[in-house]
């Protein structure tokens, strides 16, 4: 298992380092890989991010304790991607942007660019980046069974996996940039299709005696209610919130999160941008083959498991011969490996762009390429370490992984949607109307999570505030208007002609999108 592990490992960063001898050494080399990447590499680069080990574990987890009512997450996803490739990304190329916020720093002013890239960076050190580490560390602990085999306490077993990880992640991520992130992905993404298949075909082999059809129809007429992905009112993740707040934080999450998006502003141009996110698209529909449907296996084999956080190891350990297991727990490693060199990346360059150079430049203070890659790897590193101290506690969190994330993450994500959306929309909205909608949404949303309790998911909650904040800003826009209405230029670095045939794959995406829904819903297999 362990050759397997770390061969694959070895054959990723093998090639990873040959094509990047000759990388640049700016900071546009570093952090946005030259603008040269071509839409295979952005589609790859932004499923990985995506597909962390927090989703393997998390999701096939959902799926075996609730139901599949958790893929909405990941289907839903792909209208908001469609509304980012054809609103958002030509406005972000088009200004020539290095983050997102600096079309913030354009429409408003610099303290608001800077007052979200610090929220930016809180929100990576605080969740994104321990949360990965954590996810990964429990799935490798449940693959290869460390605390059993070394003989040590869980706890210690995890936060030994988190150093390990963390470490190989920096390594990656503060020597490599973009570009080797996203060429890791590429040769990971493979294996994580062909993974995928795999581990299904062979649960589907042990559910049916031998033969996966048998497998598919016990999987089919056995505890149906878990194959239902509509939701109730009632239920942890309620249909109707694809409508309210799971949208926002989607389209917030593809469009306006920086270690997601920058991926697409590597693009070397808009029409390979739009290919690439297609491309990733793609890629969603069929997620739930690993994300899902192991979870619906495991329940079928192992119906009884006392840590649920253990239902996809425990089906890579307990159904796959050996040298299988130790390629998937590879893909596992390499996926959460993306997310995080993609989070350390966003990391470095929001700090060194828009927050050191301005900084510097206040001070008429020259300053080197070089050194604007040597201070956002020196930011790396630390929030690498901080996040190795912090992640184990997670396990502690009483509502479960999976809600953990989602419940910090809506913390920093509907706010900057909000603004972000009313600079897009609007001309004479001020930047104090940013500043004050920021501070109301964020003091709000805590006060009903902890004080008021208000009766609503909190999914719907965002959305109520998102409605009351939008208004604050109008109110405030048609108060103290800005002198002068604002203005896009054009600063474009890359060519911005559009991709011709995007509109018939959107619609074959929505279409397919639409048909996963009806799949796994009471018309569907959930009758």
């Amino acid at each position: 298992m362990f050759i397997s592990f770390f061969l694959l490992l070895a054959i990723a960063a093998g090639i990873t380092i040959r094509s990047i001898r000759k990388q640049s050494q700016t900071s546009v080399g570093h952090y946005l890989g030259s603008r040269s990447l071509t839409f295979w590499m952005v589609g790859s680069s932004l499923f990985l991010t995506n597909m962390s080990a927090n989703q393997f574990v998390g999701e096939n987890e959902f799926v075996y304790t609730n139901n599949m009512s958790v893929m909405c997450w990941g289907m839903s996803s792909i209208f908001a991607m469609v509304l980012v490739s054809e609103f958002l990304m030509p406005v972000y190329l088009r200004i020539g942007a290095i983050t997102t916020p600096d079309f913030l720093g354009l429409r408003f002013d610099r303290q608001t660019q800077r007052l979200v890239s610090l929220i930016f960076l809180l929100s990576y050190a605080v969740n994104l980046i321990p949360a990965v580490l954590y996810g990964c560390a429990v799935a490798m602990n449940g693959i290869f069974r460390l605390d059993m085999k070394l003989g040590i306490d869980y706890f210690t077993t995890i936060r030994l996996l988190v150093a390990f990880i963390g470490i190989t992640g920096c390594l990656y991520a503060v020597l490599g940039g973009l570009k080797a992130i996203t060429i890791t992905d590429m040769v990971q993404g493979v294996g994580m299709v062909a993974g995928g298949i795999f581990i299904t075909w062979i649960g589907l082999k042990f559910v049916g005696n031998g033969d996966p059809a048998t497998g598919i129809k016990t999987l089919l007429s056995t505890n149906r209610e878990h194959l239902n992905a509509i939701g109730g009112p009632k239920e942890p993740i309620p249909f109707s919130t694809l409508f309210t707040g799971m949208l926002l934080i989607n389209i917030y999450y593809w469009g306006m999160e920086q270690y997601i998006v920058q991926q697409s502003l590597g693009a070397r141009n808009l029409a390979e941008s739009q290919k690439g996110i297609s491309l990733a698209c793609v890629g969603k529909i069929f997620a739930p083959i690993l994300l899902n449907v192991p979870g619906l296996i495991a329940l079928q084999l192992f119906p009884k498991i006392q840590n649920t956080a253990e239902v996809f190891p425990k089906m890579v350990t307990d159904t796959l011969p050996t040298l299988m297991a130790g390629f998937i727990a590879a893909i596992v490693f390499g996926g959460a490996l993306s997310t995080f060199n993609a989070g350390l990346n966003s990391i470095g360059t929001l700090f060194t762009m828009n927050l050191y150079k301005p900084w510097s430049e206040k001070r008429k203070k020259s300053i080197e390429e070089k050194d604007l890659v040597k201070k956002g790897r020196m930011v790396q590193v630390t929030v690498t370490f901080i996040a190795i101290f912090c992640s184990p506690y997670i396990m502690f969190f009483s509502d479960g992984f999976y809600n953990y994330l989602q419940k910090v993450s809506s913390y920093f994500s509907v706010p900057v949607f909000t603004i972000m959306l009313i600079g897009l929309t609007t001309r004479k909205v001020p930047a104090i109307a940013a500043k004050i909608g920021l501070a109301f949404f964020v003091t709000s949303y805590v006060c009903t999570q902890f004080f008021i309790k208000t009766g609503l998911h909190y999914l719907h909650v965002l959305a109520v505030l998102f409605v009351l904040t939008s208004l604050l800003m109008l109110l405030i826009g048609r108060i103290k208007p800005r002198q002068h209405p604002y203005f896009l230029e054009n600063k474009a670095m890359v060519s911005l002609r559009p991709w011709r045939q995007r509109y018939f794959y959107y619609v074959v995406l929505l279409g397919m999108m639409i048909a996963m829904f009806l799949l796994f819903s009471p018309v569907g297999v959930a009758e």
